[in-house]
C-alpha cells in the first residue's frame, strides 16, 4: 500500500510542525511568548492553507489575482516586512531604554564620586 503525500497534507504537516516547536520553544523559555504569538499565527495560517487549499483560490479571485500562488508570495512578503518592522521597533525601544540606563547609571556614578570626594574632604 502506497501513501501519496500530497500538498494539502504536506502544508497541514508543516503548519502543525512548526506550532508544535513553536509551543516546545515557549515551553523550555527559548522565545518570549511576546515573539511566539506571531508564529503561532503563521503556522495557524499554514494549517488553515493546507486543510482548505481551495480557499487561497477563492481569496484570489475575489481580490481580482488571476494567479493564485502569486498571493500567497505577496502575502508572505507582505507578512515579512511587518515582521521586520516590528523587530525595527522592539530593537528601537531596547536601544533607548539602554542609552537611557547608561546615563542614569553614569549620574549615579558621578554622585558616587562626588560624595567619596567630600567625605575625603573631610
Amino acid at each position: 500500500m502506497s501513501y501519496e503525500l500530497t500538498y494539502d497534507l504536506t502544508s497541514a504537516i508543516l503548519g502543525l510542525s512548526i506550532a508544535g516547536t513553536i509551543l516546545f520553544l515557549i515551553r523550555r523559555d527559548h522565545l518570549h511568548s511576546r515573539h511566539a504569538v506571531w508564529w503561532l499565527f503563521v503556522a495557524c495560517f499554514i494549517v488553515i492553507l493546507g486543510l482548505f487549499p481551495h480557499l487561497i483560490d477563492n481569496v484570489a479571485k475575489f481580490v481580482g489575482v488571476s494567479y493564485p500562488p502569486t498571493l500567497l508570495f505577496i502575502i508572505g512578503m507582505g507578512m515579512i516586512l511587518i515582521k521586520v518592522l516590528a523587530i525595527d521597533i522592539h530593537q528601537s525601544q531596547l536601544e533607548r531604554k539602554v542609552r537611557r540606563l547608561t546615563q542614569r547609571l553614569a549620574l549615579l556614578e558621578n554622585k558616587q564620586v562626588s560624595q567619596i570626594e567630600d567625605e575625603e574632604d573631610i
